[in-house]
């Protein structure tokens, strides 16, 4: 059975400029991506997955992410929730600093001593979330080979414009052209246990779709019927190789 492309963890750092912890979200977040856990993890733009960045929401919706805020506001966790899903993993750099006995953090653009040792904590915390949320054990932190998971062999597949490397393929829904997140690798799942269409078997397409993508409510009808048409042209493919 197909599987969907193995995941990365979305690191979202409020990286806020009024306060030094919200430099330590940024930093920690930045040593994460390029130290510790090189090639498991991306950073999710906050201001512009706030403004309704496509790709960052696309992303943070297939994959699971761990937001890491400044202070008690909690904006990027608040943030990540309302536009896309519940973080897999929340963290708060004043509570992390109290619970390691860290004084107090100063220098929004040249943190001090105990903005630097938060940064450290900060990670360090990142890392192991990290491994938890994707099953593996700590590992070095340099990692060589890009992660590129397979797609189909099928017309009209390419790759998500998040530039996580999860196939779509676009389809003209209600007259516009539309991109199905994951459909070509959904399809193919679905084919495992349903090999012909049917009611029952495009409610649970169009159910598997509406987790990577967003479909409204009022628009699920027309989106059925196109998904229908789609699966039934992905097994006579099947049937023809």
């Amino acid at each position: 059975m197909p599987s969907l492309p193995e995941r990365k963890v979305g690191i979202v750092a409020c990286s806020g400029e009024e306060i030094a912890e919200g430099t330590v979200t940024r930093l920690a977040a930045l040593k994460v991506l390029h130290e510790l856990r090189r090639g498991q993890t991306v950073t999710i733009c906050l201001p512009l997955f706030l403004a309704g960045g496509k790709e960052d929401r696309t992303f943070a919706k297939f994959y699971p992410t761990i937001t890491v805020d400044g202070c008690g506001l909690k904006c990027a966790a608040h943030g990540t929730e309302t536009y896309s899903a519940k973080p897999a993993a929340s963290m708060v750099v004043s509570e992390l600093a109290a619970e390691h006995g860290i004084g107090d953090i100063q220098g929004r653009r040249c943190l001090n001593q105990a903005g630097q040792k938060a940064v450290e904590v900060t990670a360090e915390r990142l890392a192991a979330l990290v491994d938890r949320i994707l099953g593996k054990e700590k590992r070095p932190a340099a990692h060589t080979g890009a992660d590129k998971p397979g797609a189909p062999d099928e017309s009209g597949v390419v790759g998500c414009s998040c530039g996580s490397g999860v196939p779509v393929k676009v389809l003209t829904i209600a007259g516009q052209s539309v991109e199905v997140v994951a459909l070509p690798l959904i399809l193919e799942r679905i084919r495992e246990t349903h090999p012909s269409p049917s009611g029952a078997t495009i409610q649970e397409l169009l159910d598997m779709v509406k987790i990577y993508n967003d479909v409204p409510p009022e628009a699920e009808a027309v989106w059925r019927e196109v998904l229908a048409k789609e699966f039934a042209a992905h097994c006579e493919r099947e049937v023809k190789k």
